[in-house]
């Protein structure tokens, strides 16, 4: 053991002086900003556990997308859930293998290349909460939305390159410092309600279900016991091996696991569930003896096997005139939700990894960070994905020593490797990732903390917010909920109070927090050019250096604590 721990330090030394140590900055190189404490093997450590703590993204992203029908035509107009076409449900196989080509495909060149340029452990993968949207209300269930799949890649194709023009400019800050905090952070634990309650559906473990007497009922049936037209459970509620499957070893023991702290407890949780459901002869097999389980058994058997994308490359649709509304308000929803998720998570990990300038508040290379997240979002449309985002799940890597690109770049590697084990990824039932979704959802909903419930006037569309969203199956009618409420209840607040010259106030006014439509902190560079300041501290302003923040450790804290959609409580109130 003390020879193999010398050649191990031995060889992290010898990186760190090398080109390639300066280059990532690593402890030892010489760098004047090296990072201190990472080495070499720990780095490469770190990514590997960054990559199967969010690996699970593989499989649940494609899961997710493919409820959305993809570019698949449904023939059979009398069933909406299209269980009786067997074309179409044969293409939807093909269309999930697409999505886990796809998903592992931008995990891993937005992963690597995000690492190369920026020098930052932090992963991208399509975002969860995102792609729920995108495949449920934007898109519909199997297509029953408002706007077609190709539509609605085509609406986050257009996101990505506004959000790199946002990045560049500077906007991006401003835009989310306008929008009230409270509402901000009960976004995030809207989308882990909406999470959760498509983990519960038979989208995943299938607890729950429609009905025609109330908005839900109790399900946990055999599908042959479903009513074909409502969904409901017509008898043996409860009684589905998959769902107890699921929830003993999907659930219960991911969350055992998580509460040790298994880097790795949501893969096992996973890996668990599948492997007992590929055996064909049990009562809870993902390969019935049918026409689509012989199929999905033949494919599985491959084992390692590349699986081209076929049906949703470059799959994007320019005509949006029929749909413009629909439309332009997917496209705001991928862009704020987008913007304040990035923003936080990118600032929170880095924050995490000690790479933040205490003088400025910034990390470096942040408008590139922001640039190379949205790129991302871009080119993973191409591939037939929802929006890309940074991963809270990079804080594991962290947790292991993870400080620089290398982290980061590992994981992106680790991601194409998976991408010649599509046959695996393919095979995961719905019900060996529903119990994951509950669980992130439960993760989500931590941050409810944050939300300033000691005012009325912030606790009201927080709270509208956040049962909006689940309710109506749609953060973007949450969100809207939300604003609206804000609006109107604290407008009506401040008319009173401008009515009785003050007199009038509700006792506890001044437990709210503040709001402005005017927020402090450095402006962006194109509002400072208006206002004839750009050129007045005698220099230009570095967009790099003042892109996130552009103002004090305060203001960044500020910042985060308002914004932050997956931030833990803890992280929120460190610096």
């Amino acid at each position: 053991m003390f020879s193999i721990s010398e050649h191990v330090k031995a060889l992290d030394y010898k990186v760190s002086r090398s080109t390639f140590g300066r280059v990532f900055r690593l402890d030892g190189s010489g760098h004047a900003k090296e990072r201190k404490g990472s080495k070499f093997l720990t780095e490469i450590r770190a990514g590997l556990t960054t990559f199967f703590t969010m690996a699970y993204i593989i499989a649940v992203n494609a899961s997710i997308l493919t409820e959305s029908g993809g570019t698949c035509v449904c023939t059979n107009t009398a069933d909406p859930s299209c269980s009786s076409d067997v074309d179409y449900n044969a293409c939807l196989i093909d269309i999930n293998r697409d999505i886990i080509t796809a998903t592992a495909v931008i995990a891993g060149i937005g992963s690597f290349a995000f690492g190369f340029f920026t020098n930052l452990p932090v992963a991208l993968a399509p975002g969860m909460g995102l792609n729920a949207y995108f495949a449920y209300q934007v898109v519909g269930y199997h297509g029953t939305g408002n706007v077609s799949y190709r539509l609605a890649l085509t609406a986050v194709f257009v996101e990505g390159f506004i959000f790199v023009f946002l990045s560049l400019i500077g906007m991006r800050q401003w835009l989310v410092k306008i929008i009230p905090a409270s509402v901000k952070v009960a976004s995030g634990v809207g989308i882990g309600m909406f999470l959760t309650m498509i983990g519960m559906s038979y989208s995943g473990i299938g607890l729950i279900s429609g009905s025609s007497a109330t908005p839900t009922d109790i399900a946990g049936c055999a599908p042959q016991y479903l009513d074909p037209v409502i969904g409901n459970c017509v008898s043996h509620k409860m009684t589905n091996p998959t769902m107890w499957i699921g929830i003993l070893c999907g659930g219960m023991l991911t969350a055992y696991l998580m509460s040790y702290r298994v880097k790795a407890a949501i893969i096992i949780g996973i890996a668990v569930v599948s492997i007992l459901s590929w055996p064909r002869d049990t009562p809870f097999t993902y390969f019935p003896h049918n026409a689509s389980g012989d199929s999905m058994f033949e494919y599985f058997k491959q084992v390692v096997a590349f699986h081209p994308i076929q049906h949703t490359l470059a799959a994007q649709d320019w005509n949006i005139g029929q749909v413009g509304g629909h439309f332009a308000l997917a496209l705001f929803t991928f862009l704020y939700v987008d913007i304040v998720d990035a923003t936080a998570t990118l600032y929170s990990m880095a924050r995490f990894s000690g790479v933040v300038d205490p003088e400025t508040g910034d990390f470096p290379r942040s408008t590139l960070a922001y640039c190379c997240d949205a790129i991302a979002i871009s080119i993973g449309s191409l591939f037939g994905c929802s929006p890309v985002t940074a991963f809270i799940e990079s804080g594991a890597g962290i947790t292991e020593g993870g400080r620089t690109g290398l982290t980061a770049m590992t994981t992106g590697a680790s991601f194409l490797i998976s991408i010649f084990f599509a046959p695996i990824f393919a095979s995961i039932p719905p019900w060996a990732t529903g119990c994951t979704l509950i669980l992130v959802g439960c993760m989500m909903m931590r941050q409810v903390t944050a939300i300033n419930w000691s005012f009325i006037g912030d606790a009201v569309p927080a709270f509208v917010t956040i049962a909006t969203m689940p309710f109506s199956y749609s953060v973007a009618y949450g969100l809207i909920a939300g604003l609206f409420t804000y609006t109107v209840l604290n407008g009506m607040i401040y008319i009173t109070k401008l009515i009785t010259r003050g007199r009038i106030q509700p006792p506890d006014a001044d437990l709210a927090e503040y709001w402005t439509y005017k927020p402090s902190g450095n402006p962006p560079w194109f509002i400072k050019a208006v206002q004839g300041k750009l050129w007045r501290t005698g220099r230009f302003t570095s967009m790099d250096s003042h892109s996130v923040a552009g103002g004090t450790e305060a203001s960044e804290k500020e910042l985060v604590e308002g914004v932050a959609m997956r931030v833990t409580t803890r992280d929120t109130n460190e610096g």
